[in-house]
């Protein structure tokens, strides 16, 4: 087939079955190319955790050529030329508080906050807490959103903002 040939030649860049980029656009693709492809490679998924929260300038943490989003499906890893993309499985009933901008799905800075939190309460998240910037929150926002989580990250959330 000629695509296998072009990725061989890296024309294309194939980062799933039957998906494929021009490897010229890949280089210089902006946020909300990958994030739209982020949502394609795996569905249902939004971006969110320190991505999202990078996005909307919360977190002084930039990740480079690495994005992170939330699945019910599964948790994995697609690794291609120069960029990471990571799913995070959670249970359905904490899939909520995303938004469609631009053709993909993004987490609120709200629920991507707390999506991080509750990761790190299982221990396997990281999150630089004091990297956090409180003042891009809806407190209210937060405290509806967090009833929805389990009690260690709510335990959490109280104690970075005494709510």
């Amino acid at each position: 087939m000629s695509c296998s040939r072009y990725v061989r030649q890296g024309l294309l860049i194939r980062p799933m079955r039957d998906v494929y980029v021009l490897s010229g656009r890949w280089e210089r693709a902006r946020d909300d190319e990958l994030f739209m492809l982020a949502n394609r490679l795996q569905v249902p998924s939004y971006i969110s955790l320190t991505t999202a929260l990078a996005f909307y300038e919360a977190t002084t943490q930039v990740q480079q050529d690495f994005v992170e989003s939330i699945a019910v499906k599964r948790t994995k890893k697609v690794v291609t030329v120069a960029r990471q993309f990571e799913y995070t499985k959670v249970a359905k009933e904490l899939y909520f508080g995303f938004v469609k901008r631009n053709n993909y799905f993004i987490a609120r800075p709200e629920k991507a906050l707390l999506d991080a939190l509750y990761i790190m309460t299982l221990g396997r998240y990281r999150l630089d807490v004091s990297s956090v910037d409180k003042a891009k929150f809806d407190v209210k926002l937060l405290k509806d959103f967090s009833k929805r989580f389990p009690e260690p990250t709510r335990r959490i959330l109280k104690t970075l903002w005494q709510i």
